[in-house]
Order: structure tokens, then C-alpha cells, then sequence
């Protein structure tokens, strides 16, 4: 070896171990980070396909009231998805808050009903509750024919 390649290793300077290992810690907490914001997005992600789910199954279960058998007042329910959605619904004649006691009743005319729909899945916490409330008009023949009206 010659004098020049000599002090050109001499000047040549590598990495120490510890800025080696320094390296390795930095990427591994920026990993980690990354990591972690993509495992929230997951749940995130998950959340909202659960939620959009549920809104397309209470669309569907508030169609579906009153279409091929007469609304009938009171309380039935079920579960969807091999029970992964729970539903329950309430159907009861509504009552304005606002309007004036009615001192009579108008035969053959037709009475609002009120549905409430509540469609819980996984522990049915607040996040994944979806309550919905809907409001139809029959007729009184329609209530007699099913038992729910006097």
C-alpha cells in the first residue's frame, strides 16, 4: 500500500455502532406510529362499515312495515345477519304534543301510527345503537283488520 491510500482510509470515516443503533430505534418508533395510525383507521374503517350496515337493514325493516299484512300497534323484533344485528320495533298511535286534547274522534278517518325502530350489533354500546323513528298513515279498517285498534 502507498502513502495516499493510506491516508485516504485514515480520512474515510464510517458508522459508529451507537449511531447504528440510534438509527434503528428512530425507525422503529416511526414504525410503530405508523403502525398505530393505520390500526385506529382499521377500527375506524370497520365502525362505518358496521354503521352503514345497520342504517341499510332499518331502511329496509321501515319499507317493509305495513307492506303485505296491515301495521298492527305494538312491539315485535328479530335479529339479521345470524344475529349479529338485533331489531326491535315499536309501533303505537302517535300523539301530537303540540295539538289540543280532541274532545271526539272522527270515524273512518285515517290515524298516524308512530314506529320506532332500535337496531343494536355488538354489545349495543351508544356507537353501535341506530334509533329511527317514522310515522304512517292508515286507515281505521286497516287497524281493525289486524287486532290493533278499537
Amino acid at each position: 500500500m502507498n502513502a495516499a491510500s493510506r491516508r485516504r482510509r485514515a480520512t474515510q470515516r464510517g458508522y459508529t455502532l451507537i449511531e447504528v443503533v440510534v438509527a434503528f430505534a428512530l425507525l422503529a418508533f416511526a414504525m410503530s406510529l405508523l403502525l398505530g395510525s393505520l390500526t385506529n383507521a382499521t377500527k375506524q374503517v370497520r365502525a362505518s362499515d358496521e354503521y352503514g350496515r345497520a342504517a341499510l337493514h332499518a331502511q329496509s325493516l321501515l319499507d317493509q312495515a305495513g307492506v303485505g299484512e296491515a301495521l298492527a300497534v305494538g312491539q315485535r323484533g328479530g335479529a339479521l345477519e345470524n344475529g349479529r344485528y338485533r331489531w326491535e320495533m315499536t309501533v303505537e298511535p302517535y300523539v301530537d304534543p303540540s295539538a289540543p286534547p280532541r274532545q271526539t274522534e272522527i270515524l273512518g278517518a285515517p290515524k298516524l301510527l308512530q314506529l320506532d325502530l332500535t337496531l343494536r350489533w355488538g354489545d349495543g354500546g351508544p356507537r353501535q345503537t341506530l334509533q329511527l323513528r317514522s310515522l304512517r298513515l292508515v286507515t281505521p279498517t286497516d287497524l281493525n283488520a289486524t287486532g290493533g285498534g278499537p
